[in-house]
């Protein structure tokens, strides 16, 4: 390898570097956060407005964070046989630290300050497996563009929005009107966007149909499989894809 390379490896102009600085310094953002919000305080001190601090700060900050994660760390690793199981568990974690928010967000200001510490506990372990694990098997795999995987969290330490994707959840379809709703929200879709279905069993037959209907056109990844829930990634080929 020439001398040039050796030295531009390893430094700030290495794409490598540039993911994993981008990646730290949101994760030091959201854990510096909650450990400022949930520093212990007495039931006296528990107010509403400090209550709803956290309540704000979790829901804006790190839903929004784990909605970049599952957009540019995990769905390019759930691709790879060597890092599928890995992302699977991640994303069992996220789907529990979401559970975890919305139980913050419904609690009086006596629980807020225990249920805020259970999320920074377990955003801790989550977010340190992300970046001694899952970083440094991404950047192993072949075609995953590091520079890439930082551009969305670049975005989120800029403060700039993250859609989140749009959500069906078929559960609450009446039978016969299922498969049409989707199908009319996949017709909708421009060419690299996606939504999420949410089902209560594995929806292998509308996958079918989609076979059948769109070959070569979609794509469908599973985001939790069961027991009692499934979620799948379902989007439109970009068409140059």
């Amino acid at each position: 390898m020439p001398a040039s390379e050796i030295f531009i490896q390893a430094t700030e102009t290495d794409p490598d570097v540039i993911a994993r600085g981008a990646v730290h310094e949101a994760h030091e953002r959201l854990l510096s956060g909650l450990a400022e919000l949930t520093t212990v305080w007495s039931v006296a001190q528990a107010a509403e407005p400090r209550s709803a601090e956290l309540v704000d700060f979790c829901i804006h900050e790190v839903r929004r964070y784990l909605v970049i994660a599952e957009r540019d760390l995990y769905a390019p690793a759930s691709e790879d046989d060597e890092t599928r199981l890995l992302v699977d568990a991640l994303r069992v974690g996220a789907a529990g630290l979401n559970a975890q928010i919305d139980e913050l967000a419904a609690a009086g200001s006596v629980d807020v300050a225990r249920l805020g510490a259970m999320i920074m506990a377990g955003l801790d372990i989550h977010l340190q497996i992300e970046e001694s694990v899952l970083l440094p098997a991404l950047a192993g795999l072949p075609g995953v563009d590091p520079s890439l995987l930082a551009s969305g969290l670049r975005a989120y330490l800029a403060g700039e929005q993250v859609q989140e994707p749009t959500i069906i959840d078929v559960r609450r379809i009446a039978r016969g009107g299922r498969h049409p709703r989707v199908f009319a929200r996949y017709a909708r879709l421009a060419p690299g966007e996606t939504f999420i279905l949410v089902n209560s069993h594995d929806p292998k037959p509308l996958r079918r149909e989609f076979e059948t209907i769109h070959p070569g056109a979609f794509s469908w990844d599973y985001l939790q499989a069961g027991p009692e829930e499934w979620r799948v990634r379902i989007g439109r080929v970009a068409a140059d894809a």
